[in-house]
């Protein structure tokens, strides 16, 4: 963590450039701020975000170098500290207490919002926990703009994150989303993404997807077609670089009922780490059966786990 002593407030210039002016800003209210910043281009800051930024006490950021980049462009030198998926306990007591010594800490991720798919859930419930204040500042977002550009359904959308890396628990993944009635988002690494997409295309279908990536950047691509076409496009060449948001459209109408093993295995999915009522809401989703059937089985599921 820092080497600044807790007591010690923000001693540099609280103040950032923009278009060529130098802004200077005022302290914000002592707290956690959970800050959105760009996904590739540079101009897409918000200016609050700039202004808590540059009145910042702290920065914790998944990548220290990555931020330095961000905060170089707007004239900010608020001081900083690495808070990523590895880093200890101890970074997140710290911020707890420089928040009730009355501080100013900031989250950042390497790009777009954090907590989505990065780290920070464990630093925002300890914050929490602590009774310190927690808010954030919304604006860029991978999710949302690769949705938005898909040529999907907007109306309902599941997020899902990262598939499973190894091939058998990402196909069975997979095998629970077949059902899903939302439009479906996965972010992929650019070296799994020709065998992400072959596996989706052989469990899913020919339903339409897009495939995102440098979103915002100079060479941003979006690839819209049926799974199948684009699985051989990419199967043929070169993996792709660069940041690679998926978006899937939701299952065709059903015919027919979903099984009774499809709906086990959604259950099984969803059931660890959560209470009963929210894997039932989020299987009724995926599946489409009615609630009162998936709940009937769910608990049927547990029972035989006790």
């Amino acid at each position: 963590m820092p080497s600044l002593p807790i007591s010690e407030p923000n001693s540099v210039s609280r103040s950032f450039v923009l278009s060529g002016v130098r802004v200077e800003v005022p302290p914000p209210a002592p707290g956690l701020y959970i800050i959105s910043t760009p996904i590739g281009n540079l101009g897409d800051i918000t200016v609050r975000a700039l202004s808590v930024l540059a009145a910042a006490d702290i920065i914790l950021a998944e990548d220290t170098r990555v931020t330095r980049v961000l905060l170089s462009r707007y004239g900010i030198s608020a001081p900083m500290a690495a808070y990523h998926e590895f880093s200890d306990g101890r970074t997140e007591d710290d911020a707890v207490r420089r928040l009730a010594a009355g501080q100013v800490v900031a989250l950042v991720s390497d790009a777009g919002t954090p907590l989505i798919s990065d780290p920070g859930y464990r630093l925002v419930q300890k914050v929490l926990a602590a009774g310190e204040m927690v808010t954030a500042l919304p604006g860029p977002s991978a999710v949302l703009t690769a949705l938005t550009l898909s040529g999907l359904p907007t109306d309902s959308f599941y997020f899902e994150g990262f598939l499973p890396s190894k091939r058998a628990a990402r196909r069975a993944r997979l095998e629970t989303l077949r059902a899903m009635t939302s439009t479906v988002v996965l972010f992929e690494a650019p070296h799994r993404l020709r065998e992400t997409l072959a596996d989706a295309a052989e469990i899913l279908g020919e339903r339409p997807a897009a495939v995102a990536r440098e979103l915002t950047k100079l060479h941003e691509t979006v690839i819209r077609a049926p799974l199948p076409e684009i699985a051989d496009r990419f199967a043929a060449g070169n993996a792709p670089k660069g940041e690679i948001v998926v978006v899937i459209a939701p299952a065709p109408a059903q015919t027919g009922r979903v099984s009774e093993e499809v709906l086990d295995a959604v259950l099984t999915e969803v059931l660890p780490g959560r209470s009963v009522k929210d894997a039932v809401a989020l299987a009724t989703a995926q599946t489409g059966v009615p609630r009162r059937e998936v709940y009937a089985r769910a608990v049927a599921l547990s029972g035989q786990r006790k």
